[in-house]
């Protein structure tokens, strides 16, 4: 089974979410929804659902009229093919190669590849207006095929940006991608954890508490089960987590 986390600019309409939502039909595991973001997360079991979604978030929104604290390139921002059970990463990347070039033909959207070994996610968002002429409603989409990762939120008790950013600027590194952001009238620290068993949310709370006081964590989408397992249960409240917080308690119970 391929999952897909899709990233959509849009965390501030209701209904317009609900319509993307419902594009994804019985596929849809998990919606996280952020304001302030001005943008959600919608994860998606199988691969026609995606296109379905893509479909509709390009009807739907116009970056023309969108502001929000996260870097995004387009509508449908970012969608990544991550396999799961007993699908590979060639299936993955298939898919990647597959939507990349649907969503050309058929939406009129460019799409930038980006991959594990390079270009990463990063290096796209930095260089992307170099190479492309975007949608001009719905700008361009970053397409990846990769394995796990987490994306994880740590808030921290003082508003302090200037702080925020320099907790992620220390965090930094191979197994964390972070950004220090204002979110409303707090702070966090925002996380993309990209070697999820090796360094989890345990370890990136406690990390970032190390460098400043917490006051809470949220878990973006959904986490692996393993990863989940590796988290002591009595602190799965501090963390954010939930026994139905990994993918494959989700694919059951759909």
């Amino acid at each position: 089974m391929l999952v897909s986390a899709v990233n959509v600019s849009e965390g501030r309409d209701g209904p317009v979410l609900a319509r993307l939502v419902a594009a994804g039909g019985d596929a849809v595991l998990d919606v996280h929804r952020d304001a302030h973001h001005h943008r959600s997360v919608i994860t998606l079991a199988g691969e026609p659902p995606v296109r379905a979604v893509a479909t509709a978030a390009v009807a739907e929104i116009d970056l023309r009229r969108h502001s929000g604290v996260h870097p995004r390139l387009g509508a449908i921002d970012v969608v990544p093919f991550v396999p799961y059970g007993t699908s590979t990463m060639r299936d993955a990347e298939r898919a990647r190669d597959a939507f990349a070039e649907w969503i050309v033909d058929e939406l009129g959207v460019p799409a930038l590849i980006y991959r594990e070994q390079g270009p990463t996610l990063p290096q796209v968002r930095r260089t992307a207006r170099l190479h492309l002429l975007p949608h001009p409603t719905a700008g361009a989409v970053a397409v990846g095929a990769r394995r796990p990762l987490v994306a994880y939120n740590v808030w921290l008790q003082e508003a302090d940006l200037a702080l925020a950013k320099r907790v992620a600027a220390a965090l930094r590194g191979p197994a964390i991608r972070a950004l220090g952001l204002p979110v409303g009238e707090r702070v966090q620290v925002s996380m993309n954890l990209v070697d999820p068993q090796q360094l989890g949310p345990a370890e990136a709370f406690d990390a970032v508490a190390a460098l400043a006081p917490v006051a809470g964590a949220e878990l973006v989408g959904l986490v692996p089960e393993a990863v989940l397992a590796a988290v002591p249960p009595d602190r799965w409240t501090e963390l954010g987590l939930d026994a139905a917080s990994s993918v494959e308690a989700r694919l059951k119970n759909r």
